[in-house]
């Protein structure tokens, strides 16, 4: 039993499968992967990392209680949540457009602290991680353990260490995926379409009631 948790290995697969469902996360470092290369996507990915640390934090205090149990602060996190991904979606739309004027026709790039801080807030603003950790941490914590807090710390870190590994090398993946098919010329404008589209998507889908 260690740090006051149980089920180690149990814990490492079911964080494992979250991690490979397809969100507004992993959306994000395909995007980024796939329009600016391995570096933009690996920073896409530590700052999915960083703003999980704050949800870490959060549930190891205690104060995702809060936002689970208060249903005014669960709305107002889901709300910007779904505001920033509509957003994301509408700039896609957009810098597509500013593409097609463009006579270089040159993709459209972001900064990379622009990229972390926009992952970030991805991970932040999204509640579900948030429900995620409530509802999952607890079933690894023993009840005779002397630091609940400890314990859902420890958790949250492994979950994250994890996460970020495994988002890495999916967007290390990616980013060779796409440089394989960049000489198809169709299909980065393509790609950018079906990203803004989803964006979007999983902005009006928060939107709408549970």
């Amino acid at each position: 039993m260690l740090f006051g948790t149980t089920d180690l290995g149990l814990f490492i697969l079911s964080g494992l499968i979250l991690n490979i469902t397809p969100g507004a996360d992993l959306l994000y470092i395909t995007n980024r992967s796939a329009v600016q290369g391995k570096k933009a996507g690996v920073v896409a990915a530590l700052g999915i990392g960083a703003g999980c640390i704050v949800h870490v934090i959060a549930a190891a205090f205690g104060l995702s209680v809060i936002l689970v149990s208060s249903s005014l602060a669960f709305s107002v996190v889901k709300y910007l949540g779904a505001a920033y991904l509509i957003y994301l979606g509408i700039n896609t739309f957009l810098s597509l457009k500013q593409e097609k004027r463009s006579p270089a026709g040159v993709s459209s790039t972001l900064p990379l602290p622009r990229i972390f801080r926009q992952a970030v807030l991805i991970n932040i603003l999204n509640p579900k991680v948030a429900l995620f950790f409530m509802a999952l941490l607890p079933q690894f914590v023993s009840p005779t353990a002397a630091n609940p807090g400890i314990a859902f710390l420890f958790l949250g870190v492994l979950f994250n260490v994890n996460g970020t590994l495994v988002n890495i090398l999916f967007a290390l993946f990616t980013s060779a995926l796409a440089t394989r098919f960049r000489a198809i010329s169709f299909l980065p404008r393509f790609l950018k379409t079906c990203i803004g589209v989803i964006f979007v998507a999983l902005g009006v889908r928060l939107l709408l009631p549970s």
